[in-house]
């Protein structure tokens, strides 16, 4: 059809004039005058087709109108053509044309969008907040407001009416639109350094696995400890323990150096983001997860909370001697028990399709074996893999020494970055490709500057608030506020999304009132930082080590906070039973 429409009636007389033109000219050679001046005139079907003699005695006006009219009747029967070969065209496609239209009309309407049920519980829940519970006199209709949407967003993110991003998104386009929130202050956390660190850790992480480096390195673990999958994951854990004093980031040794071998690793054993999932990434995802709380805990320079704590106890006038030895004597024990039985319970909790000895099938018991012959076959290290080492190495050390020379964790991963983006190890298009970094930027930022402006609102004083008057009025000894109130410590902290927020909001008043109680100091302040770590792994937004490895795609939202509420009750067990006893022989009360 698209061919019959793009010819013109001129285009299509075309080749009737050549022909009349190789007429004419042999017919001039038989009638030179006459015969030249009608192949100067014209090349038309009419005077091609007559004889020697009748071009001979025509003159040349008779010569010129019979032109004319020849012209005008290859035009007019162009024309008719063209029109007749459309009208069949358009009636061949009209039954298509309509049969079309019937089909799209008679079509049901499909959504598409979220997921209805899910949504309507989700908004439900701030319809209720905001609506039938009412706002407490010491808090401002702002704030009850952003509570409102922020369990919302909470709710969504949980039952996943939309992808997280895209939820989260929603609820903080809501804050504007109520404007509960200015412009500003909704995209405030954009610049926050700890969500820019977990955006540079996934870059890290690409970097680590498509040079090959992360390959080599998890074919390494598998010869070291690849007889069986609670190997891997005591040895990653145990590795971590041992490098967090040097290393005073949770986030940074998620992001930049276990989650880069925890995806090799994943890799080799066939498990992918994904259908795969289970067969052994997501085991590994949430051991190193709930065990970075006990690694942080152990070590007073292990997490940056650690020290924010420390620091306002002893505004509080709690002195430590020798600080960084009594809190590892102090928590050695129960950091230790914590490492054994995590591991074990995730197991348990979350086992892996993998249990076998091989991490390739589950009937081969040579994986160290193989492993090693894997290794031999790699031979030296790539220039890109030397690359690698040499700009993580770097990183790495300006994490651990920053504090001496002025450079903060996040400047040190932006150097390092931009680095290996010089170098050729990494491109920009490697980096605008690795989705769940943009997508943790979008969904994290959210959460956190929700969760700072509740706080400069006011809400999360007045609750701490609420809570010191039910305590003062149940007349209670020293022990049961100290256990009451690490209770409320923990629960509170499904409102933060930042474990350095809910220090620098509550810790100080929390130790206040346990002091208060009759509780004794160095116990208040020590058992206050060592909570703070505790509750990184309860959900995925709790830490940026939580949205580090919640991003990688392996565990779902609901799995998440199933083992996060239950491994951070366990948690809280092991330091209340196992550290309380320790603390006890300690003389600490």
């Amino acid at each position: 059809m698209a061919g019959v429409f793009t010819t013109s009636p001129v285009a299509a007389v075309a080749p009737a004039r050549a022909r009349c033109r190789a007429r004419a000219v042999r017919v001039a050679a038989a009638t030179p005058t006459r015969a030249r001046l009608a192949s100067r005139i014209g090349f038309f079907p009419a005077l091609a087709s007559s004889s020697s003699s009748r071009i001979a005695s025509f003159s040349p006006k008779t010569l010129h109108q019979t032109a004319s009219a020849s012209l005008r009747r290859a035009r007019t029967t162009t024309t008719t053509t063209t029109t007749t070969t459309r009208a069949s065209a358009s009636a061949s496609s009209s039954p298509v044309v309509a049969a079309a239209g019937e089909a799209a009309a008679s079509e049901p309407f499909k959504w598409t969008g979220a997921k209805l049920g899910p949504a309507m519980i989700s908004v439900a829940v701030g319809v209720v907040v905001k609506f039938l519970v009412p706002c407490p006199a010491a808090v401002v209709p702002e704030a009850w407001t952003l509570l409102a949407i922020f369990l919302s967003t909470i709710t969504g993110l949980v039952l996943t009416p939309l992808p997280v991003g895209a939820w989260a998104f929603c609820g903080l386009s809501m804050t504007v639109v109520t404007k509960t929130l200015t412009f500003q202050q909704a995209f405030s956390a954009m610049t926050n350094d700890v969500i820019w660190l977990i955006v540079l850790a996934f870059f890290f992480a690409k970097g680590f696995v498509q040079t090959g480096l992360g390959d080599r390195v998890a074919t390494f673990f598998v010869k070291i400890l690849g007889k069986s999958t609670l190997g891997l994951s005591y040895g990653l854990s145990i590795s971590e323990a041992i490098l967090a004093p040097a290393m005073p980031s949770t986030t940074a040794r998620a992001g930049g150096v276990y989650l880069p071998i925890i995806k090799s690793l994943a890799k080799n054993a066939g498990s992918e983001p994904g259908p795969t999932a289970n067969k052994l990434g997501a085991f590994l995802i949430q051991s190193q997860l709930q065990c970075s709380g006990h690694s942080s805990a152990m070590c007073m320079t292990a997490a940056a909370q650690n020290l924010l704590s420390m620091k306002l106890a002893a505004s509080l006038g709690v002195v430590i001697a020798s600080p960084w030895l009594t809190w590892f004597k102090v928590a050695c024990v129960p950091a230790l028990v914590g490492l054994l039985a995590t591991p074990l319970l995730v197991f348990k909790l979350f086992p892996p399709e993998i249990q076998a000895r091989s991490m390739h099938t589950l009937d081969t018991p040579d994986a160290p074996k193989e492993a090693a012959e894997k290794l031999r076959k790699l031979g030296p290290l790539s220039q890109d893999e030397r690359l690698v080492v040499a700009t993580m190495a770097l990183t790495v050390v300006l994490w651990i020494f920053g504090d001496k020379i002025g450079m903060s964790s996040v400047t040190a991963a932006m150097l390092g970055m931009s680095l290996q983006l010089f170098t050729g190890v990494i491109t920009w298009a490697d980096c605008l490709s690795e989705k769940g970094a943009w997508d943790t930027l979008v969904w994290f930022a959210v959460l956190i500057g929700m969760s700072s402006q509740l706080n400069a609102m006011g809400f999360i004083s007045f609750l701490s608030n609420s809570v010191a008057g039910v305590l003062a009025g149940l007349n209670m000894g020293w022990g049961q506020v100290f256990v009451l109130l690490h209770v409320c410590y923990f629960f509170i902290h499904y409102l933060f999304a930042s474990q350095t927020a809910q220090v620098a909001a509550l810790s100080t008043a929390f130790m206040a009132m346990m002091m208060a109680s009759g509780a004794p100091p160095v116990l208040a302040g020590l058992s206050m930082a060592f909570h703070t770590n505790l509750f990184g792994a309860i959900t995925h937004y709790a830490s940026g080590q939580g949205a580090v490895y919640f991003g990688a795609g392996y565990v779902d939202l609901p799995t998440t906070f199933r083992l996060g509420g239950i491994l951070g009750v366990v948690n809280l067990l092991i330091w209340g039973i196992v550290g309380g006893a320790w603390w006890k022989v300690l003389g600490l009360y």
